[in-house]
């Protein structure tokens, strides 16, 4: 099992340290995202559990808000010199539910692109954040020529959907999957070789009043063996290698 999108190194995780060897002894490997005021952190997690965690770097359309561009191109130099240790760029993106106006968009959009530019340079997939912008986020990607793509915690629609897998790229199946329609039409019905698993941890727990952790994967992975009828054992083994390769990881044996 892979959880390929959480926040190990930040506040409601709780103890990070037992939450992870909690994780190893049923997991492959655990992805946690940097931005820019933790991803030092997050180094040095991905360091001390070398080999089953995993570090991405991205900046978020919230924290592009409060950041001068001189600020940004600052932060995505942090990303280049640490290209070796990042499995992937992101979550980079769009972000339309909580921002309207027009100059903010316009500069989400002017960040993206410089993030997606920088993921090819630095020879990176990316990692997307599209909330209320999915269509978008993909034509961008499309036009930019990207060819490893996550689109992190699926929310789009079904016709996207089909876009995504016929570009081969990958949806990102979270633990509240059940509270989606079109994500369990997705579980059910698309190619699992296009299938990814993650948490979003601390976010978006499955279990009411308690703070979500990667090991939940297995319970989405349990959802959609269900949804198609086949076995755990199956879904796990899929999703975990399309994982370890669109992240390219090396797992430690």
């Amino acid at each position: 099992m892979i959880d390929v999108h959480c926040h190990m190194v930040y506040e409601g995780i709780g103890d990070t340290d037992r939450v992870l060897n909690d994780a190893k002894k049923k997991m492959d490997a655990v992805v946690t995202c940097g931005y820019p005021k933790d991803w030092e952190k997050n180094l040095e997690l991905a360091k001390k559990f070398h080999g089953f965690v995993f570090l991405t770097i991205g900046l978020h359309p919230i924290d592009i808000k409060e950041m001068t561009d001189r600020q940004v191109q600052d932060y995505f130099d942090v990303i280049r010199s640490h290209a070796d240790e990042i499995v992937a760029v992101g979550e980079i993106g769009l972000e339309k539910k909580w921002f309207n106006e027009e100059k903010d968009l316009d500069r989400f959009k002017e960040v993206f692109i410089q993030g997606l530019e920088l993921a090819k340079e630095i020879d990176k997939p990316v990692v997307l954040h599209l909330r209320k912008a999915e269509q978008e986020g993909f034509d961008t990607v499309v036009e930019q020529g990207m060819k490893d793509v996550i689109f992190h915690y699926y929310s789009g629609n079904i016709s996207l959907a089909k876009q995504i897998v016929e570009k081969n790229y990958y949806i990102s199946v979270p633990t509240t999957l059940d509270h989606s329609s079109n994500l369990k039409d997705i579980a059910r019905k698309f190619p699992l070789d296009n299938l990814l698993t993650e948490t979003d941890s601390p976010f978006s727990s499955p279990i009411p009043n308690q703070t979500n952790v990667p090991q939940n994967v297995e319970l989405t992975i349990k959802k959609i063996a269900e949804l198609r009828n086949t076995t755990f054992e199956e879904v796990d083994r899929i999703t975990t290698e399309n994982a370890k390769k669109v992240l390219r990881l090396e797992l430690k044996s």
